[in-house]
């Protein structure tokens, strides 16, 4: 057995000596692949590889296995200086990196650069290795004649690669100054200077300087409107810098078709909750390319949280109608796929539910064939069973599903609360969230939506007490501040406590519509109409909610704009017209639209 085991050892060590510098012709071959035709014999290449060199890499290669990680790259350092081989150079560095051994792996890169002069890897390894350690000011020649003998046509691309290769070193600001330094000769090069300027900005972005990072993205794309670079720059800044949209306009109208770049918008922007750009990305996207099967889905989901289920029909509709007509694509956003069509599923019996076509609604879930949807088609088809007075057995439906592992139990008891809190059970949904905390305590999830349905049984203590474990538990959990402020501010109570809770939950997510619409609640709470007024027509803007149109056309109303405070009204009305928070201020204000 011992002999065994050394042998297996010995073998495993062999076929790694072999990959160094054999690489991809190592490879065995499948046993059964036919034979080619036989043609004229083919030149003879010699390996470099002679018994003496086999054997040292063989040892190199069991010193490493056995935990000799410095035997290993002495012998492969020793190798590479007697081959002038690159891959045995790069193998001897990579060793001492994963050791942690940086002055070895610097002695190998520099030996490397030695023996290659002109190894454009070794003179990236170069300056790599010395940013890694503190050695700045030593990174910029090797980073220096790395582009330089970088061909021409591959010079932008090199230039872009630059700031990924430093993103973890641990002195950003040195490193951004010598990167400045090593690039301004291509700040002047037409072929080069919008990926200067892009790889500028990428450093700016690391050392968390937005605004900076911004202007140099705008300079690159005056110089190319079309370029990708300076709108990924951009894309990242939505939501931090307002003009960062302006530059992903100025992209999407240069290269209106640049697919991937708008749906990543789109996911950015649905992050921040601007749904109603979102959707206006989407339609143009959808415009221009009806096959986008990525965007239908994308746009009938946004139209299902807008509350709009006949458009977010006729969206999904779309999309499972391109898989059965669209041939197979390698682009992710023109295919269906199985995953795709029973979320379309579950949506189109979401949307045919809030109709009230509850036939058609099951005949969606009907459709739906993935084990890993259990819950989902369970949880639709109890909620019909709800909306047919047969709460109870929606509730029975949910539990009968198995419970394989914890994660499962957990998501059952989630199901079972949101149902009972979509029928307005809120003593009922309270409890449940009681039971799955004592099950799982400290989830913040958990304790979170106990915690709103707290505040619907007005046990505001509870609720403060609830949302104030949340925040210790995820200091940046801006939904807890902006909830607790909120509240507060509805209340009419503690309002300076509220307006500095609801700033918090801003600070943590800027633009962030629901918080937003806080923000000028409170406002209004404290007398600041004009304030006020500005905060919620940003929020309604971009997002259109019917709670959020409840306080704009109260703060309308109050400020004597009633034709504008009801057209704001009937709108929300039209999306939701049981919104509790719309109808209790229609009846406050004795307004019957």
């Amino acid at each position: 057995m011992p002999m065994r085991c050394l042998n297996l050892r010995v073998l495993a060590a062999a076929l790694a000596a072999q990959a160094v510098l054999w690489g991809a012709s190592a490879r065995a071959q499948p046993v059964a692949a036919p034979l080619p035709p036989r043609t004229a014999d083919p030149a003879v290449v010699n390996s470099g590889l002679d018994a003496a060199l086999f054997y040292q890499l063989l040892i190199a290669e069991m010193e490493l296995r056995s935990g000799a990680a410095g035997t290993a790259y002495e012998l492969l350092l020793d190798a590479g200086r007697k081959t002038r081989d690159e891959r045995l150079f790069q193998r001897a560095t990579d060793i001492a990196l994963q050791a942690r051994a940086g002055e070895q792996a610097l002695a190998a890169a520099q030996a490397w650069r030695a023996a290659v002069p002109g190894s454009l890897d070794a003179l990236r390894y170069l300056a790599q290795i010395q940013v890694g350690l503190g050695r700045v000011v030593q990174a910029k020649e090797p980073l220096q004649a790395l582009l330089e003998r970088t061909p021409p046509a591959e010079r932008a691309a090199a230039i872009a690669l630059l700031p990924r290769h430093f993103a973890r070193a641990a002195q950003l600001p040195e490193v951004a100054a010598m990167l400045d330094a090593v690039l301004q000769p291509y700040l002047d090069q037409p072929d080069t200077r919008v990926a200067a300027l892009v790889a500028r900005a990428r450093m700016r972005l690391q050392l968390r300087e937005p605004a900076q990072a911004l202007e140099l993205a705008r300079q690159a794309q005056q110089l190319d409107a079309a370029a990708e670079g300076p709108a990924l720059v951009a894309l990242e800044l939505v939501g931090q810098q307002p003009q960062a949209d302006t530059l992903m306009a100025a992209y999407l109208q240069a290269r209106p078709r640049g697919h991937a770049l708008r749906l990543g918008y789109v996911r950015q922007l649905v992050s921040l909750q601007r749904y109603v750009d979102a959707v206006a990305q989407l339609e143009e996207a959808l415009r221009l390319e009806p096959a986008l099967a990525a965007g239908w889905l994308s746009l009938g989901a946004l139209r299902l949280e807008l509350k709009e289920p006949a458009a977010a029909e006729q969206a999904l509709r779309r999309y499972v109608d391109l898989s059965a007509g669209t041939p197979a694509s390698d682009d992710p956003a023109m295919a269906v796929t199985a995953e795709g069509l029973t979320q379309a599923y579950l949506m189109l019996a979401q949307a045919a539910e809030s109709r009230g076509q509850m036939p058609q609604a099951e005949q969606w879930l009907a459709r739906v064939d993935d084990p890993a949807a259990a819950l989902s088609v369970q949880q639709r088809r109890a909620s019909l069973l709800a909306r047919q007075g047969r709460l109870d057995e929606g509730i029975a439906l949910i539990r009968r599903l198995p419970e394989d592992e914890p994660e499962m139990a957990r998501a059952k008891l989630l199901a079972e609360a949101h149902l009972l809190r979509d029928q307005r059970q809120w003593p009922r949904a309270y409890q449940v969230l009681g039971q799955a905390s004592e099950r799982f305590p400290d989830d913040v999830d958990l304790l979170y939506e106990q915690a709103m349905m707290a505040e619907k049984t007005d046990r505001l203590d509870a609720m403060e007490r609830l949302l104030r474990r949340v925040i210790e538990l995820k200091p940046d959990h801006y939904h807890a501040y902006n909830a607790l402020g909120y509240t507060l501010a509805d209340r009419n109570l503690r309002l300076d406590e509220a307006r500095a809770l609801i700033e918090k939950a801003l600070s943590l997510a800027p633009d962030e519509p629901f918080i937003v619409d806080s923000l000028g609640w409170v406002k209004y709470r404290l007398g600041q109409r004009e304030e006020a007024l500005q905060h919620l027509q940003r929020a309604y803007q971009a997002r259109p909610d019917t709670e959020i149109a409840a306080h704009l056309g109260e703060v309308l109303w109050v400020l004597g704009r009633r034709e504008e405070a009801r057209r704001v009204w009937r709108e929300g009305q039209a999306r939701d017209a049981s919104n509790e928070v719309l109808r209790e201020t229609l009846r406050r204000f004795k307004v019957d639209l």
